[in-house]
C-alpha cells in the first residue's frame, strides 16, 4: 500500500543492530552454468530474453518442434496455476563480471496503515493480512532471490524483521518517519558480502516536505576470500579499494494533489545520494524505493532525464495520480495518466513561490535538475509485453481495490549494469488474485529485484 500522509509530529528513532555472521551459504558464482540451472528450477526458473530485435508478436506465433512442444506448454500454464515469478537475463553477456550484488526493493504493507485502510481489501481474507503470518511468508520469499542487499518500504515492525533476516545472514538499519506514522524505511544487507561505511537517514520533515523519510547507505564489499582484482596489491599504487557503492531507499509522499512535495523529496534525496558518492571518491549508486509515481509521469521522466520544467506540468499530475470518484463500480486505474490531454495543458501552471521553493528549492527558477545520471534496472533488460510496457517498466509491482500499477523502481549509475531482472506478474493473473496480500505473497506489492554488476576498470 502506498504511503498517507500524517501531519502531527512525535518522537522518532533510528536502530541499528550488528549480527553475528549466519553460517548460510551464498549462491554459488556457477549460477549461470547450465548444469545448475535445472537445479534452481525448484524456486525460480532463471530463462534468457528475447534476442535484440526480435518482436514478442513473432515469437508468439513461432511453431515449435515437437520435442520442445511438451517443454512450451509446461511454461505457459505454470505461471497462472503456481503464480511463479522469473529470472530474466540481460541480451548482453555479463557473465564475465565478477563483483555482482542482488538488490531487492519491497513495500512490506506497514501492519498500521493496513489496518487503518482496510476498505483497500475487501477481497483479501483477513488471514491473509495478518503480520504473524506474512512477516514469514515475506522472509521465506526473500530467501529465494538470494538477495545481497534489501530495500524495504512501510516496515512498522523493524524487531521482528531485525530477528527473523539476522538468521539468514542480514544486518540492517532503520529509519522511522517522523510524525504520527509507524512506518519507516529499512536497508538490510548480508554480513557475510559488506561492511556498512556510512548511514545518512533523510527527514524530510525539516525541509518543510512531510513526515516521509529516506535512507544512504555507503557499503564496501568484503574482501575476505573475494576473487575480485580489487583486492589485489596493485603496482601503480600502493592499494586499491575494494567495491563500494552509495545504495538509496525512499518511500514518496502518496498524495496526489502535492506533487510541488512529491518531486521535492525526489529532488532532495538525488542531491545527497550524489554528493554522498562524491564524498566517498565518486562511487556508483544504486537507489530503491516506493515513489508514487507511474512511469508515465513527468516525476519519473525528471530521474531519467535529470531534467524537468515545472511550468510545462500541473503538479497535481505530476506523479501520473488522478483521483477516483467513488461511486465507480468498475475498476479504474488509480494512478493512471489521464488519456486526453486538455488545452489548459499547453499553457504555463502556475505555482506558487512556495511551491517551487519545494520542488526545486528555489524560488528563483521554475527548473528542477539532479546530476546523476540514473538508468533503470527494468529498462536495461528486455521483457515481455505480458508483464512490461514500453519504457521497460513493470506493467504492476501492487494491486488492491483501488490500484493496479507501478510505483516500484530501481535505478543504477552507469558505473553498475543489471546482469537480470526478476519479472513481475501479469496484470491478469494478478487480477485473479482478487487482490494482495495473497496466500502466496504478503503485501500488497510486490517485490522487484535486479542482479547488478560492477563494470570492470
Amino acid at each position: 500500500m502506498s504511503g498517507y500522509e500524517r501531519e502531527t509530529t512525535v518522537r522518532h528513532s533510528i536502530t541499528v543492530t550488528k549480527r553475528k555472521q549466519s553460517s548460510i551459504s551464498e549462491p554459488s558464482n556457477n549460477v549461470y552454468k547450465k548444469s545448475n540451472r535445472q537445479q534452481e528450477s525448484v524456486t525460480l526458473k532463471p530463462h534468457r530474453s528475447l534476442a535484440p530485435g526480435s518482436s514478442h508478436r513473432s515469437f508468439k506465433h513461432v511453431r515449435p518442434s515437437k520435442s520442445s512442444l511438451p517443454r512450451r506448454r509446461k511454461t505457459k500454464e505454470r505461471i497462472p496455476s503456481s503464480i511463479e515469478r522469473e529470472w530474466v537475463f540481460s541480451a548482453s553477456n555479463f557473465e564475465n563480471l565478477k563483483d555482482k550484488v542482488v538488490l531487492v526493493s519491497y513495500n512490506l504493507l506497514g501492519v498500521d496503515n493496513a489496518s487503518n485502510h482496510m476498505d483497500l481489501y475487501d477481497n483479501v481474507p483477513a488471514k491473509h493480512l495478518e503480520w504473524s503470518r506474512r512477516k514469514h511468508l515475506i522472509c521465506k520469499e526473500i530467501s529465494r532471490y538470494n538477495a545481497s542487499i534489501l530495500c524495504l518500504q512501510e516496515v512498522d515492525r523493524f524487531d521482528d524483521l531485525d530477528g527473523l533476516l539476522k538468521n539468514r545472514g542480514f544486518q540492517g538499519v532503520h529509519k522511522s518517519r517522523t510524525g504520527e506514522a509507524s512506518d519507516g524505511c529499512a536497508i538490510f544487507w548480508k554480513e557475510k558480502l559488506f561492511k556498512l561505511l556510512d548511514h545518512q537517514p533523510i527527514e524530510f520533515e525539516r525541509f518543510g516536505m512531510r513526515n516521509n523519510v529516506a535512507q544512504l547507505c555507503v557499503l564496501e564489499m568484503n574482501c575476505e576470500e573475494a576473487k575480485s582484482k580489487l583486492c589485489v596489491q596493485s603496482s601503480e599504487q600502493t592499494s586499491t579499494s575494494p567495491r563500494r557503492l552509495v545504495v538509496g531507499n525512499i518511500h514518496v509522499l502518496f498524495n496526489p494533489k502535492r506533487g510541488d512535495i512529491k518531486l521535492g523529496q525526489v529532488r532532495l534525496f538525488l542531491e545527497k545520494a550524489y554528493k554522498l558518492s562524491q564524498e566517498w571518491g565518486n562511487i556508483p549508486v544504486a537507489i530503491a524505493g516506493d515513489l508514487n509515481s507511474t512511469p508515465q509521469s513527468a516525476i519519473y521522466g525528471f530521474i531519467a532525464s535529470a531534467d524537468l520544467d515545472t511550468q510545462l506540468h500541473d503538479r497535481r499530475q505530476i506523479s501520473g495520480q488522478y483521483e477516483v470518484e467513488r461511486k465507480e463500480k468498475s475498476f479504474r486505474n488509480h494512478y493512471a495518466v489521464r488519456a486526453a490531454v486538455s488545452i489548459s495543458r499547453l499553457l504555463p501552471y502556475e505555482w506558487s513561490q512556495e511551491e517551487l521553493q519545494l520542488a526545486t528549492g528555489s524560488q528563483a527558477t521554475a527548473h528542477v535538475q539532479h546530476q546523476l545520471k540514473l538508468h533503470s534496472a527494468y529498462g536495461g533488460v528486455p521483457g515481455t509485453h505480458r508483464t512490461r510496457d514500453q519504457r521497460g517498466e513493470p506493467l504492476a509491482t501492487t494491486y488492491h481495490s483501488k490500484f493496479l500499477g507501478t510505483v516500484d523502481y530501481i535505478w543504477h549509475t552507469k558505473e553498475l549494469v543489471p546482469v537480470r531482472v526478476l519479472e513481475t506478474l501479469p496484470t491478469d493473473v494478478l487480477r485473479r488474485t482478487g487482490g494482495l496480500p495473497s496466500e502466496k505473497w504478503g503485501s500488497d506489492h510486490l517485490a522487484i529485484a535486479c542482479e547488478l554488476g560492477f563494470i570492470n576498470d
